[in-house]
């Protein structure tokens, strides 16, 4: 049985990397005919492609993380999609703050930021 440990080492691999890259174009290249097909084959290759390249360019990470910042909530719908752990912690904090935020009185955040005793 591989270890989470080996696994990371063999994907940092610099031609298990670019394996991987290659696949992800080539998924996102194999879309477009699947995506003609009836159905939404298409849109999970796509998927499944760009997560392959996300994961071993930082060129796309960084052009992902722009496209997030100008469209966010096309941004939130694929890191729903991506089953990103950033996603899900950022989310979990706003709700929290959200929660937080009802929970105190209006009197109390115009005083400022200091918090209620328990």
């Amino acid at each position: 049985m591989i270890t989470r440990e080996q696994w990371r080492k063999f994907i940092d691999q610099p031609a298990v990397e670019w394996t991987i890259f290659v696949l992800g174009i080539l998924f996102m290249i194999a879309a477009i005919p699947v995506g003609a097909l009836p159905g939404p084959g298409g849109v999970f290759v796509f998927a499944i492609g760009l997560a392959m390249v996300l994961k071993t360019s930082m060129w796309a990470k960084r052009r992902y993380v722009r496209f997030k910042r100008s469209k966010p909530k096309a941004g939130s719908w694929a890191d729903w999609a991506l089953r990103r752990r950033s996603a899900r912690r950022r989310s979990k904090l706003q709700k929290e703050r959200e929660a937080e935020a009802l929970t105190t009185s209006p009197s109390e955040t115009i005083a400022g930021p200091e918090r209620r005793a328990n």
